[in-house]
């Protein structure tokens, strides 16, 4: 949620802002939703690891493109991000099926997937941005 709400921050183009903006929050929403269901399961949210890592290069990846001025370039980072997210998120549900996080998953991924879209599709219709 970090890198899309300082690229919304940054980026110039206002209808990009603001779809950043939103992806920022929903992803902040979804952070707390995990935690709040994990705690609940008497367990402890891990807020370090790869997971975290490959994140955290994604959304350093996205900075970079933000300053470049370039919106095809920034929305190809956020895309590379989002396949990143997605990917984890396809991971994690092979892993918990029949469990209650999985549910929360399932709906989670859902959303996830339709910004995935959102953000490709904006992406390949800038090219010539």
């Amino acid at each position: 949620s970090k890198g899309f709400k300082e690229a919304a921050q940054d980026v110039k183009n206002s209808q990009l802002a603001a779809n950043f903006l939103k992806w920022s929050q929903e992803r902040s929403h979804q952070a707390l939703e995990l935690a709040e269901l994990v705690e609940i399961n008497d367990g402890e949210v891990n807020r370090e690891g790869t997971w975290l890592g490959g994140l955290h290069r994604a959304y350093m990846s996205l900075k970079v493109a933000v300053s470049s001025d370039d919106d095809h370039a920034i929305l190809a980072e956020a895309e590379r991000g989002e396949d990143y997210i997605k990917e984890a998120y396809e991971d994690l549900l092979k892993e918990s099926p029949g469990t209650a996080v999985n549910d929360l998953l399932q709906h989670q991924y859902a959303s996830v997937k339709a910004a995935h879209d959102r953000v490709r599709a904006l992406r390949d219709a800038c090219k010539s941005c």
